[in-house]
């Protein structure tokens, strides 16, 4: 009698061994044949196709439409081919210098997956007996080295010949399984040499500790890397190598002390700095991170990352391309010496010190330069543009095929005296070979809401001032011959500070004469 699926799941439900014989035998070709498209090899499609057909009858009442067993059935063969290629390998290559995952982690195998497999299953065959008996039962089976073999000590001198084995197998007929380690950066290890401050003289003529000269040396290579960090990144760097929180001050809570205390709470550790650049002129430090949930990498300032390694011990490396273009020769006896002599060069001040100059001033007079080219990190690009005046022109031109960041010729002045109106900057400039990467900048930098601040409103309050900035630009044409540009902004009655620059980026040359400033609409 022809007895459909459905009736049989049902007779097999109530423990009817008749009924679950004919559901194997009128089922098991099929499952065969799904476990072989899936890649296993014939032996290993026997034994995965008797663990569905176990999974299976040990969860039919999960079944809903019993007419469907097959289908349901071949699903079942998919998930134990999958779990058994994806678990065998990995722990088959657990100890090979990289992780190759012969089976996707999550949804079907793809036919890469199933082709690495399969490589790797030729390669176990190919071994010799013993050592074929030994993978099997250690990475397979899951057995320990002690029943293996007559002792632990055989049974690793088995494993270790049979992975040299399979290495040369894999190497010799498909090396194109083989990870390509040579994309992986190159580093070398440094050592944190010595952190020094550099005094900075302010606008208003006092002093302060502006940088702090960080040295990174390659003892063995006999050389050393400078990086000079503004002083509010690398002051925490500083106190930590001298041990003390400073000259006569209490200790001070750093957000380094918040990182390290938070990450002893969480149960991690810091194992590493690595530093390099990101991309083209963004140097940034990757802070290796071992947790409970894992190893992480944090990208971090130069600063706050270079603090966490002194105060923890944790190693620093710099990426190699970095070391040969940067580094210099030193002696064991004078690692900063090099260094220590170069000073950094500023931008223009910022509002907290007070504008350069109280009103706009006529040809050169108060004029200021900066720009992200001389506040690099390293020192190498501070010279990578050149900034001259003479004759009421200012000039500024790339000193290098492909420099660094930006400079810039400009003024910044209080705004009382054009609070309420209309003002314009009139200008002539000249440009050669700047390709659109050169600009004329007008801006007006005060409060958002345009209005005076409202006072605290009672005793232990805070006041809260938002800055805004209004910026109005015009791109330079490239013209050689010296050409009238025109930029016109309202200044509000909040308003602190009015600026006016031209910037270069990238190669070429600009220069800029007879700048003006009208004003109109006063009130």
């Amino acid at each position: 009698m022809d007895i459909g699926d459905g009736d049989l799941v049902r007779l097999a439900r109530t423990g009817d061994a008749a009924a679950c014989r004919v559901l194997v035998e009128r089922h098991r070709a099929m499952a065969l044949a799904v476990a072989t498209r899936c890649g296993a090899w014939r032996d290993d499609a026997d034994d995965i196709v008797q663990e569905a057909f176990l999974r299976a009858f040990t969860a039919l009442d999960r079944l809903r439409d019993p007419d469907r067993f097959g289908a349901w059935l071949a699903g079942i063969v998919v998930n134990v081919h999958r779990a058994a290629a994806r678990r065998a390998p990995i722990l088959l290559l657990g100890e090979w210098p990289e992780d190759l995952h012969p089976a996707s982690a999550v949804g079907l195998p793809s036919a890469e997956d199933l082709d690495l497999a399969q490589a790797l299953r030729a390669a176990v065959a190919g071994l010799p007996a013993g050592q074929r008996r030994a993978v099997e039962l250690y990475y397979y089976a899951d057995l320990p080295a002690g029943q293996i073999a007559s002792s632990p000590g055989a049974a690793k001198a088995s494993l270790h010949k049979a992975r040299r084995r399979l290495r040369e197998h894999i190497t010799a007929h498909r090396p194109d399984l083989i990870p390509v380690l040579t994309e992986r950066t190159p580093m070398t290890a440094v050592r944190i040499a010595g952190a020094q401050p550099h005094i900075d003289t302010r606008s208003d003529g006092g002093n302060a500790i502006g940088h702090i000269l960080v040295v990174l040396a390659d003892e063995p290579g006999h050389r050393a890397m400078g990086l000079w960090l503004r002083a509010r990144q690398g002051l925490a760097l500083w106190r930590v190598l001298e041990g003390t929180p400073g000259k006569g001050q209490a200790p001070e809570f750093t957000t380094e002390d918040l990182a390290m205390r938070l990450l002893a709470a969480a149960g991690g550790t810091v194992t590493g700095v690595d530093i390099d650049e990101l991309g083209p002129n963004v140097l940034a430090a990757q802070v290796g991170v071992a947790s409970p949930a894992g190893p992480r990498q944090v990208t971090a300032d130069l600063g706050s990352a270079l603090t966490l390694a002194a105060a923890l011990g944790a190693p620093v490396r710099v990426a190699d391309a970095m070391m040969d273009r940067l580094a210099v020769p030193v002696t064991a006896d004078d690692l900063l010496g090099p260094f220590a002599s170069r000073t950094p060069t500023h931008g223009p001040p910022g509002p907290s010190s007070g504008p350069r100059n109280l009103d706009f001033a006529d040809g050169l007079d108060g004029w200021i330069t900066g720009g992200s080219s001389r506040a690099e990190v390293t020192g190498w690009h501070w010279d990578d543009y050149t900034v001259a005046a003479g004759e009421g022109i200012a000039t500024l031109a790339a000193a290098v095929p492909e420099p660094y960041g930006d400079v810039f010729v400009g003024q910044e002045f209080r705004a009382d005296a054009y609070r309420g109106t209309t003002v314009t900057l009139r200008a002539e400039v000249r440009a050669r070979g700047v390709a659109g990467h050169a600009e004329l900048h007008l801006a007006v930098v005060g409060q958002a809401d345009g209005g005076p601040a409202a006072p605290p409103p009672g005793p232990g309050s805070v006041q809260r001032v938002e800055r805004a900035r209004q910026q109005y630009g015009q791109a330079i044409t490239g013209s050689q011959d010296w050409t009238s540009y025109e930029l016109t902004a309202e200044v509000p009655a909040g308003a602190e500070q009015v600026e006016y620059e031209l910037t270069l980026t990238g190669p070429g040359e600009v220069g800029l004469r007879n700048v003006e400033l009208t004003r109109a609409g006063g009130r």
